[in-house]
């Protein structure tokens, strides 16, 4: 058998020109700078062990993280309650809406950290004192997670909070249950804001990284979390990170991945490299066309679907 190929000399450019045809989907509209999405925006990046990164054209245009922070935030809260989120949150898929309007059963939890209900819990969770200091804690651990510091756009994360009805009906409704411990505003606004950060492909693909290789970013050597908490991260990611098609995405791609509305996705193959894909139009479950032909692609080629054995 043939060894994957040399993630150093793949081709992205080639790729990348594969994919750029396909018209399918549809870019997110629930707030006006999604909606204002180039739809011919595309690109991927790969970050390796050593902290090198290779990616395609347009792997340095900037896009708010949306739902691609949801691993982070579970990560966080993992790490600043000491493992106490696991109790707090399912883990369990819901073959449901991202955003749908439900609870576990008997518990009150969000059924995942994938989900809306579930990231507005974790973000709740992570380390400091009200609205700000949640914030400040937040800000810090995605740059840590990313090597450097990350922006938020305001205006993002002014029209996530405003125009986030189903957020603040999930939030209300974890007060009822007892679940969510602050108020529902501000669970909303400290989400709201940690959608709003921006990055491009290839530091998503060096956070995406920093999970895959144990807590540990490559290029700055930092441990952002502990080895337990990025496994237990990553493996959520694999049965939950695509929502209702998450079974499909790994019988098909077979690694790790979030999605998200900005038509990011954020990929970690452990002990391997991370990835990232951004395309803004989106498929039914709101998962990038392009980003998943890109994901499916490089699985195959590279060798890095998690169940193949030649």
């Amino acid at each position: 058998m043939a060894s994957p190929s040399d993630p150093r000399s793949y081709d992205f450019e080639g790729l990348r020109a594969r994919v750029l045809p396909d018209r399918g989907g549809r870019v997110d509209d629930s707030i006006p700078q999604l909606a204002d999405a180039d739809p011919d925006l595309c690109a991927l990046a790969l970050a390796l062990p050593d902290g090198d990164v290779r990616s395609s054209s347009q792997s340095d245009v900037a896009f708010s993280l949306q739902s691609a922070v949801k691993p982070f935030l579970f990560a966080l809260a993992l790490l600043d309650t000491d493992g106490e989120a696991l109790d707090r949150v399912g883990i369990e898929p819901t073959g449901e809406a991202f955003d749908a309007l439900k609870l576990e059963s008997g518990t009150g939890r969000p059924p995942n950290p994938m989900v809306n209900a579930g990231a507005l819990l974790t973000a709740s969770l992570v380390d400091g004192d009200g609205v700000e200091g949640r914030m400040e804690r937040i800000s810090r651990g995605l740059a840590a997670f990313a090597g450097r510091a990350l922006e938020v756009d305001e205006a993002i994360a002014h029209n996530e909070h405003l125009l986030g009805d189903r957020n603040h009906a999930l939030a209300h409704l974890m007060r009822a249950e007892g679940t969510m411990r602050v108020s529902a505003d501000d669970a909303v606004a400290v989400y709201a804001r940690a959608c709003a950060t921006m990055v491009d492909a290839e530091t998503l693909a060096l956070m995406g990284a920093t999970l895959a290789l144990g807590g540990v970013n490559p290029r700055s050597g930092e441990r952002v979390v502990p080895a337990r908490v990025a496994r237990d991260v990553v493996s959520v990611m694999a049965t939950c990170g695509v929502y209702d098609g998450s079974g499909r995405w790994m019988r098909a791609v077979g690694i790790p991945a979030k999605s998200s509305v900005s038509g990011a996705i954020v990929l970690s193959v452990p002990g391997r490299l991370g990835a990232a894909v951004v395309s803004p139009p989106l498929d039914a479950q709101g998962t990038s066309v392009r980003g998943r032909l890109i994901a499916e692609t490089l699985g195959e080629d590279l060798g890095l679907h998690s169940f193949a054995t030649g």
